[in-house]
């Protein structure tokens, strides 16, 4: 495949340096989120619950604001959770060498977009055409 601005050859994945760059943001963003997760799993099991501190004439409306901080807390640990493990997938194809190939058309997905999204699958035009 030949680039028609310049002649030269379009490159088919990142180089090894390339890959260790997006490494070391991937498992900087999932140290992070690995956290996150932590401290969202506390707030849904009640650990880092202060409840006992408030007034009894509080309680009946903290009770009812705490299961709903719960739901939506379980929800956001399940969100996490994913991130994590599209995190994790990233890495796995950085070592088979395939990451930031785009599964859609074959090509590499710009770098902006994997520092922005580190573990982006689709090019932002195959992101969009999925969509119609």
């Amino acid at each position: 495949m030949e680039d028609n601005l310049n002649n030269t050859p379009e490159k088919v994945r990142y180089s090894d340096e390339e890959l260790a760059e997006f490494k070391e943001l991937i498992l900087e963003r999932l140290a992070r989120a690995r956290k996150d997760l932590e401290l969202l799993n506390e707030h849904v099991s009640g650990k880092g619950n202060n409840a006992d501190d408030t007034a009894p004439t509080f309680k009946i409306l903290e009770e009812g604001s705490n299961v709903l901080s719960k739901e939506e807390n379980s929800q956001l640990a399940a969100r996490q959770f994913k991130y994590i493990q599209n995190l994790e997938n990233a890495l796995i194809r950085i070592e088979n060498k395939t990451y930031g190939v785009c599964r859609m058309t074959g090509k590499l997905i710009p770098k902006e977009r994997l520092r922005a999204v580190p573990h982006a699958t689709l090019s932002v035009e195959a992101k969009m055409g999925q969509k119609k």
